[in-house]
């Protein structure tokens, strides 16, 4: 058992009294001092007693306990824990960006060891365990939807990355950067598991996931040479690119797919394991902003807030215009197609369609060793972008939610 000591003064009061008329001379009054036999005086030190409920506290025997409701440490951090788990990806990309401002030390050590490109490879190797292919047998019904999934992340949205170089900001890799997130695919993991939270066809959204990962290794580095690299005046060595990421991305995705089909148990124990699998992935996509924005940590710290503040703006309209589109194409598709018109298919095609991967433009800017910018000021709006996707339509996702309960509850009645 414990026990605190604290010090606290306590007032010691002195009554005054009249004194006798006999012994009054100049002094008027006299101090009365209490009785002997009286309550002996507090003191002023006084001892906190630890009692059998550990949200009460005993002060010195005065009487009185305080109920500490307001301030629970271990309520506190339940809570913390709890937000960290929920919204472990953005968290995990913040804390990246704010360590590698911070300390650039070990940042730069890492990235002379050029451990960026291991990280990428055991992302897309877990990826692989993770795949097990029968959500892409499933979708074979709704191949319409397929298509235009696959054309609106592979063509019509890199498109757009012509539209953002018009914007004049200052320093351009932050247009650039933003320009490379519009050419990749769409996300590996927030797309499909805000669809399966919404009730929208999972097997679509994670067979758009799996098919615009694998063809954007042939897409992406035709879109970044041939819209970005003559915007910026620069030349991209699209073949290394090509076979880059082919190398970091698809080899890893394939080794960890046989991986899983030919060893019995793997699945099963991949399976089971899934959200420890994705903690490991998250953090480490957080190390590669980490390292960049620590090897460009200097001309970071140059950049005018305003201006950061403008891209990550940039960044939002992006997003919602890509929202829109696809609401509005989807809208027009449905009065010619049943598979359009369903709920499910159109809220899956509405957020995997919108959304970008940060590891894909991440290993682009990475491959392409400067030549479209210094790639820690590309791959800040990107990080700050995938985290704004991801919070706008988790806000979609919880709007759709209540649209749906509300329908329920005026059918009951």
């Amino acid at each position: 058992m414990e026990a605190a000591i604290v010090w606290r003064p306590s007032p010691v009061g002195f009554p005054l009294r009249r004194a006798p008329a006999s012994s009054r001379s100049l002094n008027r009054f006299s101090l009365a001092f209490p009785p002997a036999s009286s309550k002996p005086l507090p003191s002023p030190i006084s001892t906190i007693r630890a009692t059998t409920n550990s949200d009460k506290v005993d002060f010195g025997g005065y009487g009185y306990n305080k109920i500490w409701d307001s301030v629970n440490p271990l309520a506190l951090g339940k809570g913390l824990l709890n937000f960290t788990s929920s919204n472990f990806l953005p968290v995990a990309l913040v804390s990246a960006v704010a360590l590698g401002l911070a300390d650039p030390t070990l940042g730069c050590i890492a990235h002379r060891y050029s451990l960026s490109k291991l990280c990428t490879f055991g992302i897309f190797f877990i990826s692989g365990l993770k795949l097990s292919g029968r959500e892409v047998r499933e979708v074979a019904g709704v191949w319409k939807a397929g298509i235009f999934g696959l054309a609106s992340i592979l063509v019509f949205s890199p498109i757009v990355s012509k539209l953002i170089f018009q914007v004049p900001l200052a320093p351009q890799e932050f247009v650039t950067g933003l320009a490379i997130f519009c050419c990749v695919p769409t996300t590996l993991s927030s797309g499909v598991a805000l669809t399966q939270l919404v009730g929208g066809n999972s097997a679509l959204a994670l067979s758009l996931t799996v098919v615009s990962n694998l063809l954007g290794i042939l897409t992406v580095p035709f879109w970044v040479s041939s819209l970005l690299a003559t915007g910026v005046g620069a030349s991209v060595p699209t073949g290394e690119l090509f076979w880059s990421l082919v190398s970091t991305l698809l080899l890893p995705l394939l080794l960890g797919k046989v991986l899983r089909s030919s060893v019995q148990g793997v699945a099963s124990v991949v399976d089971r394991n899934r959200k420890i699998l994705s903690a490991m992935s998250t953090i480490l996509l957080s190390l590669t902003p980490w390292m960049q924005v620590s090897k460009s940590r200097p001309m970071l710290l140059m950049v005018k807030p305003i201006v950061f503040i403008q891209a990550v703006g940039m960044g939002i309209l992006v997003h919602l215009a890509l929202i829109v589109m696809n609401t509005m194409a989807i809208q027009i598709a449905s009065t010619s197609s049943e598979v359009f018109a369903q709920k499910e298919n159109a809220r899956a095609l509405v957020l995997v369609c919108s959304q970008k991967a940060l590891l894909i433009s991440i290993a682009v800017i990475e491959q392409l060793g400067g030549a479209l910018g210094e790639p820690g000021l590309l791959v800040l709006p990107c990080v700050a972008t995938h985290i704004n996707q991801v919070i706008i339509d988790s806000f979609l996702v919880n709007y759709w939610l209540h649209e749906s309960e509300v329908k329920e509850q005026l059918k009951a009645a």
